[in-house]
């Protein structure tokens, strides 16, 4: 069915029916992008609260070692995720509907223009005949009856007695010229008239079917263009649920993950010091008179101890000078320089698990694109693979320099480490190394030390860390053991207190 043979006096009908369809069109553009507007806002505002409460510092990524902080973390990575997800929703629909719809919906308006105009003028000129043939039609009723008035008129002039001969002539030969031109009109309007019709028929019957035709065809593309933009409103995100599938498996699999005995095992671990708890206190019977002094006996159980702490280390600051901090923790005490150096390398495992797991991500995303172009562009993913690969080359390097390192902290007996173990031989390196640091001391309980030399304090130093202990400046102490080439010595004070200080801070006493 065409409007061009059902609706061909229904002009106006058509007017409004074509606008109406490009409101709607205009309405279904505005809609789209508002729709992406939202989208951007959420992928935005869900940034935006990722990085809020991403880990961020040493004592947080301390924390992540533990899988309830960890896992955290990974759901706010997968959320991340997500959010870009929704921002490919955002621009697939800008670029495949907003844009596209709206060029077409400049065309489809220009297009109804010229033909609404043609219509118009072909309007205008079948008007036009009819006025011309109206104007013919007068005048031939106009001559016709100024010719048969002439011809009354000589008619009576010739049945007059008193009328001459030339007057009669006269009244004829006018009557004639009046006739004569009353044909000449005749025939005129007759010639209008079959032209004017001509002109009519193909109006009614081929100018405005095919004007009407091609306004029904305008019309019926712009819906089915319509059409497409419906279906595609819903495809453009079908089309990333695979993805945001996986990034919501993440989360749950995140939660999956947290082993709460384990992290009760790592806290155990990090922070166990492997000393006895103190014995009950001696009853000292003073009636059976006083007994000498013992400097490792009364009231001070945790004196004996004193020895047992001095291994355990961490970064020292002073308060006049501050030691520098160096790659290899080599300004750190001997054991403080291995647990350095042990969760340096487990940190760099999990990063480089991390980008492992990263670059097997984009190559399977790389993979769906390949197979579903439509989804996105492979060549696209390329930068990020390489930075990937380029990560994981990095964190090797690294993984094996800090082993190198820890080997040597450890004197060749950790040189086991590598990249597929190295968080386990971590916690075992690190429980042995304390081991034998306990069973060493225990041997030193046995035989007292003798000091190696004198030396005074140069500087005041806040021993705050475990293993060190607090100096003045100007005291006089015994030093137990020299500097083996880190820069620490361990030393004795007066008070019996013994622990290690920076060899800076003192000068030897002659």
């Amino acid at each position: 069915m065409d409007w061009g043979t059902d609706l061909w006096d229904q002009n106006d009908v058509i007017d409004k029916h074509t606008q109406s369809g490009l409101d709607l069109l205009e309405r279904y553009i505005k809609f789209v992008k508002e729709r992406t507007e939202i989208e951007q806002s959420y992928a935005k505002q869900l940034r935006s609260l990722t990085k809020k409460y991403s880990k961020r510092g040493n004592k947080e990524e301390q924390e992540c070692k533990f899988s309830n902080h960890a896992s955290f973390q990974e759901i706010l990575n997968e959320l991340n995720d997500y959010a870009g997800q929704r921002e490919i929703i955002a621009e697939n629909m800008t670029a495949k509907i907003y844009e596209k719809l709206t060029k077409d919906l400049q065309d489809f308006k220009q297009e109804r223009k010229t033909h609404l105009s043609d219509a118009k003028k072909a309007q205008q000129n079948l008007e036009s005949s009819f006025k011309h043939l109206e104007s013919i039609k007068k005048r031939f009723a106009k001559e016709w009856a100024e010719a048969d008035k002439a011809t009354q008129q000589a008619e009576r002039t010739e049945s007059d007695n008193n009328a001459t001969k030339p007057e009669v002539d006269k009244a004829k030969n006018h009557a004639l010229a009046r006739t004569r031109t009353a044909e000449e009109c005749r025939n005129s309007y007759a010639a209008e008239l079959q032209k004017y019709n001509k002109e009519q028929k193909h109006f009614y019957y081929s100018e405005i079917p095919q004007i009407f035709n091609k306004l029904q065809d305008m019309d019926e593309r712009r819906i089915r263009q319509l059409a497409e933009g419906y279906c595609l409103f819903s495809h453009i995100e079908k089309n990333v649920l695979p993805i945001i599938s996986r990034c919501l498996e993440g989360i749950a699999a995140a939660g999956t993950k947290i082993d709460e005995k384990k992290d009760s095992k790592l806290l155990i671990d990090q922070h166990r010091s492997g000393f006895e708890r103190p014995a009950d206190v001696e009853f000292e019977d003073y009636s059976q008179g006083v007994k000498p002094a013992n400097p490792d006996s009364g009231l001070n159980p945790l004196k004996v101890h004193k020895r047992k702490f001095f291994k355990k280390h961490k970064i020292i600051n002073a308060e006049k000078h501050t030691v520098p901090s160096q790659e290899d923790f080599s300004h750190l005490p001997p054991e403080q320089r291995k647990k350095k150096l042990q969760a340096k390398i487990e940190d760099i495992g999990k990063e480089l698990t991390k980008e492992q797991d990263q670059s097997e991500a984009l190559d399977k995303m790389r993979g769906v694109y390949e197979q579903n172009p439509q989804m996105g562009d492979p060549s696209s993913l390329e930068p990020q693979i390489t930075q990937t690969s380029q990560n994981i080359g990095r964190l090797r390097g690294e993984l094996t320099k800090y082993e190198t390192w820890l080997s040597e902290a450890v004197g060749g007996e950790d040189s086991s480490y590598n990249t597929n173990n190295n968080t386990q031989l971590g916690i075992s390196a690190h429980q042995n190394s304390s081991s034998n640091i306990y069973s060493e001391f225990d041997d030193e309980f046995e035989d007292i030390e003798s000091p190696v030399g004198q030396c005074t304090a140069l500087y005041t130093f806040a021993g705050n860390s475990e293993g060190t202990i607090s100096i003045t400046e100007g005291e006089q102490l015994s030093i137990m053991e020299e500097d083996k080439g880190d820069g620490w010595t361990r030393v004795l004070r007066a008070s019996g207190e013994e622990g290690y200080i920076p060899t800076s801070y003192v000068r030897l006493t002659p």
